[in-house]
């Protein structure tokens, strides 16, 4: 799978751009703020419906204009398919393929796949659990993009739920009104909890691999991952015991969800833990430790999406300026062998050899193919 043709409307800072894409490596080198990480975040956000950069859609669309536009065509097995996104912040995306509009906007996930390396990646070991979290849910709908609608669901009932358990005094149609949100909360929380520690599980092997070979000195037996749910499953994995189980805690948690007015048990109180050794990576790991454990997790990503069957575009955004040399020429020999890789770099000395391949210079507006 590879993007052979990429065109921008009013997306980011481009008026308009349209590159031409081949398979192996092409690098974008630019100054700081120059656009570069724009052609590739415009190619990361076809695969997810997201950004790997911002929350909203809102900074996507040039400053002055109403809507952006992505558009490319990708190749698979031969097959060339134009994919298009109409960003409309504030109104419903809309999306086609081959020119034809799609129902909904999301039907366009996991067409294309991807997989970004970015400096943001430290989030995944030093910040949040949410950052870990959306890291889950973000490769479960890759692999399974109907996983799109039960994770959009959810967050549906837990606003509604969370608004219900807001209110100071709760009368007795709002606590039956609560008990139906519950049944949902458990219903759809069952489904997500149960592809999460199915993620996990067969995550867990292509971290360590990973991990040993980013590290110096290190072992596959070294990191290791961990779902960690918000209450004792007591080894249940199956969505209907879940979905007993979770409505069960929710009964159990109802005095103190009601003082807090907020949702205290499902998947949004969940935990990935990160480990080397018998310590946490957060708080006790070094800063090349930490970056190590942060590739990990992306290589194992890949690693699990061509176990599926699928070679995902690799995108490399800016993420050699953070590496020292081993590490670079590390991650450079790892991903070589894909079938299309994007780099941005700020200077062309940030590449490995081992992506030499076609080059870009952006700048002034501008994307210039090297000759």
């Amino acid at each position: 799978m590879y993007v052979s043709h990429l065109t921008l409307h009013d997306f980011r800072s481009y008026a308009s751009a349209d590159v031409a894409l081949e398979p192996g490596v092409t690098a974008f080198i630019g100054r700081n703020g120059q656009g570069k990480t724009n052609l590739v975040e415009a190619i990361d956000y076809l695969s997810r419906l997201a950004s790997h950069r911002v929350a909203s859609d809102t900074p996507l669309v040039r400053a002055g204009a109403d809507q952006a536009v992505i558009r490319a065509a990708v190749v698979r097995d031969g097959r060339t398919a134009v994919l298009e996104i109409e960003l409309n912040p504030g109104k419903s995306n809309r999306a086609r393929i081959n020119r034809s509009p799609l129902p909904r906007s999301r039907e366009l996930i996991g067409l294309v796949r991807t997989v970004v390396f970015s400096p943001e990646d430290l989030t995944l070991v030093k910040g949040d659990p949410s950052d870990r979290r959306r890291f889950l849910d973000d490769l479960l709908v890759l692999r399974t993009p109907r996983l799109a609608g039960v994770r959009s669901d959810y967050d549906r009932v837990l606003r509604q739920r969370n608004s219900l358990l807001k209110t100071s005094r709760m009368s007795k149609g709002s606590l039956e009104t609560l008990g139906v949100w519950d049944a949902h909360l458990a219903r759809t929380g069952a489904e997500l909890l149960a592809e999460r520690l199915a993620l996990v599980e067969g995550l867990r092997p292509y971290v360590g691999k990973a991990y040993e070979t980013v590290a110096r000195g290190a072992t596959r037996d070294d990191a290791d991952i961990e779902y960690k749910p918000s209450f004792d499953l007591a080894g249940r994995t199956e969505r209907d015991d879940l979905t007993e189980a979770l409505l069960a805690e929710v009964e159990r948690r109802r005095g103190d969800e009601l003082d807090r007015g907020l949702s205290l048990v499902g998947p949004h109180r969940d935990e990935l833990l990160l480990r080397l050794g018998e310590l946490p990576v957060k708080g006790y790991a070094s800063h090349g430790e930490s970056w190590s454990f942060a590739l990990a997790l992306r290589l194992a990503s890949y690693d699990l999406l061509r176990a599926d069957g699928d070679d995902p575009i690799l995108i490399l955004d800016d993420v050699f300026a953070e590496l020292d040399t081993e590490r670079r020429a590390q991650l450079a020999d790892l991903v070589a062998g894909a079938e299309q890789v994007l780099v941005t770099a700020a200077v062309a000395a940030d590449v490995p050899a081992a992506l030499a391949g076609t080059r870009y210079t952006v700048g002034n507006g501008e994307v210039v193919r090297e000759q």
